[in-house]
């Protein structure tokens, strides 16, 4: 598997070590020459949405990214990526101090918009910027939420006995899934990963951990994109 990671911003470093760690070859995507190259999957990594969502458009990447995307390239996107992914960016209420409100943005021409998410960002404040948790994971097959019903959960991860660590820094959370998105996983009530098809999305970063489940999965996901079965 060759897995392309953009590298405008954030801990994208990190996740290219953990891919490694689990015999994925990776590639840095930084202009639209390092888009060209074959690959099987793409991680988004944290940073700056609005910030990497201008980059994306600066250098050409914006539409090439999302058309991919939406034609079936296998995406994970964590803290920022998950809100580049999201169809719906929804403003969180001010408190005194703490500045003024975000804008509700519904345009993708500021996010990909292509998974049935709707996030909250900046969703913790300046108290709770960062925080560590741990909770349940579904790492079962089912790829979205529409055919649920029908879908053989199946295990596809092993070592599940534990919960997933999660670090949280500056994070969204996602306040609502629809349509085929389906949530994997909650801390305290709020849906912090979704699953829609061929993207996955956490509100945490999996790679600032030394558990490799997250990413395990996001390969299984890829493997399955390229008909190499489980």
């Amino acid at each position: 598997m060759k897995i392309a990671v953009l590298a405008l911003q954030g801990a994208f470093i990190e996740h290219e070590q953990m891919l490694r760690r689990l015999g994925a070859d990776v590639f840095e995507v930084r202009q639209r020459a390092d888009w060209n190259k074959p690959k099987d999957g793409l991680i988004i990594p944290g940073g700056e949405s609005t910030t990497m969502s201008k980059l994306l458009h600066d250098l050409g990447l914006f539409a090439v990214m999302q058309d991919s995307i939406r034609a079936g390239l296998p995406v994970f996107g964590t803290c920022a990526g998950l809100i580049l992914l999201a169809k719906t960016i929804t403003p969180i209420p001010s408190s005194k101090g703490e500045g003024s409100l975000h804008t509700s943005i519904q345009s993708p021409q500021t996010s990909l918009a292509t998974m049935d998410i709707e996030v909250v960002r900046n969703a913790y404040g300046r108290q709770l910027g960062s925080f560590y948790a741990e909770s349940s994971f579904d790492f079962t097959s089912c790829s979205s939420a529409r055919p649920l019903m029908a879908c053989k959960a199946r295990t596809v991860i092993p070592h599940l006995s534990s919960p997933v660590p999660m670090t949280f820094i500056r994070a969204p959370y996602i306040s609502k899934v629809y349509d085929k998105a389906r949530v994997l996983a909650e801390v305290d009530g709020r849906i912090v990963a979704a699953r829609q098809d061929n993207q996955l999305v956490t509100a945490f970063h999996p790679e600032l951990n030394d558990d490799t489940r997250v990413h395990e999965y996001f390969l299984h996901m890829v493997r399955r994109h390229m008909g190499l079965g489980d």
